[in-house]
């Protein structure tokens, strides 16, 4: 059985667990202590008993295990954590540990912070707050993190004009952000727009049959033509664009038996393969996009809500050459048709209106 360890004073006059004999100096152990809490995810969070368990320490105690966990944690590379009042620990990555150690005491703190806030961000007042510093030191803390590229700024989507940090490898989650829908904080409107668009158009294609265009003329101009000829060529020519261009206007059902009316899987794939967005959307964005079209009667879905269907709309009635007798009779714009009855001192036979509208 090895002797116990022996504590030591060093010439900084702080205590120093001594090796015992035949045993691994204490850096050696603590850096095996490390290096076996290592190999646990980043997330994991280790409790006294689970440290005394690897049997690394010569006399796995109490007291040689606090001395090398206060040893790591002097060096960034355990955090210590309060879990249900007893103390546990989180390992740190040596590069983040080495980060720490080239911070001041307030921008350790302020790193801190913005660390444990993760994809959410902090704001810069709940900051101050949990900090305890005043405001210059924290902005000051601030913005040494921010030329060293630690951290940086984002905009939220609840709060465009709260000023909030997050760590810079990191990316804000959606809830932060507002999603793919979103820039800098603000709705785009324009994105929407555009992908509300071809979202119907692709629905349109799948949901009816549209004739066939029209092959333009291949014919070459007869360099030999007249002027005449030529102008007569090419008015025919525009004429057959024109009638190509509103081709979409004869939409043709398909048969009953017709089963190629896309579903939201379908739609989704279709637009991330389009390239319409750098981001890759996700089924529920592009639900919330179908949602809208359906409320806006352009869309319906069909089978039970699995697939979508677009919805022929009735063109606009031309008022100019559309008819209605009511509106076109003088009744239905007569200034005294109130007080027009039989007997009355307005009435159908002696109306000058009436007469002037049948000619009489």
């Amino acid at each position: 059985m090895s002797s116990p360890a022996k504590e030591e004073l060093s010439e900084d006059g702080d205590v120093e667990m001594a090796a015992p004999d035949g045993a691994s100096s204490p850096q050696e152990l603590t850096n095996a202590l490390y290096a076996r809490c290592a190999r646990e995810p980043l997330t994991h969070i280790f409790d006294q008993d689970e440290l005394l368990s690897f049997n690394i320490l010569p006399e796995n105690t109490v007291e040689q295990l606090f001395f090398h966990t206060n040893q790591l944690t002097n060096k960034g590379l355990l955090k210590v954590l309060n879990k249900d009042g007893k103390a546990c620990w989180k390992i740190v990555k040596e590069s983040d540990a080495a980060k720490y150690r080239a911070l001041t005491q307030d921008e350790a703190l302020v790193y801190s912070y913005v660390e444990a806030s993760q994809r959410d961000g902090i704001w810069t007042k709940l900051l101050r707050s949990k900090t305890g510093l005043h405001m210059h030191p924290m902005n000051r803390a601030i913005k040494t993190l921010e030329s060293k590229n630690y951290i940086k700024s984002i905009k939220t989507a609840r709060w465009p004009s709260r000023k909030t940090y997050i760590l810079a490898k990191l990316q804000p989650s959606e809830d932060v952000t507002g999603g793919p829908f979103y820039t800098d904080g603000l709705l785009d409107e324009e994105f929407i727009r555009q992908m509300l668009y071809w979202i119907e158009r692709y629905v349109i294609g799948r949901s009816w049959w549209h004739p066939p265009m029209p092959e333009a003329s291949k014919k070459k101009l007869n360099p030999k033509m007249s002027q005449l000829e030529i102008e007569q060529a090419r008015a025919k020519e525009l004429q057959s664009k024109k009638s190509m261009r509103t081709r979409s206007d004869a939409m043709l059902p398909f048969p009953v038996q017709y089963n190629g009316f896309p579903t939201l899987g379908e739609i989704t794939k279709a637009i991330n393969a389009a390239g319409l967005s750098a981001l890759i959307l996700k089924e529920s964005e592009l639900a919330q996009m179908l949602d809208v079209l359906c409320w806006d009667a352009r869309l319906e879905k069909i089978k039970n809500g699995k697939t979508y269907r677009a919805v022929r709309l009735i063109a606009e009635i031309d008022s100019t050459t559309s008819h209605n007798g009511l509106t076109e009779s003088p009744c239905g714009r007569c200034p005294v048709f109130e007080f027009c009855e039989d007997d009355g001192p307005v009435n159908a036979r002696t109306c000058p209106y009436f007469h002037e509208w049948l000619q009489i």
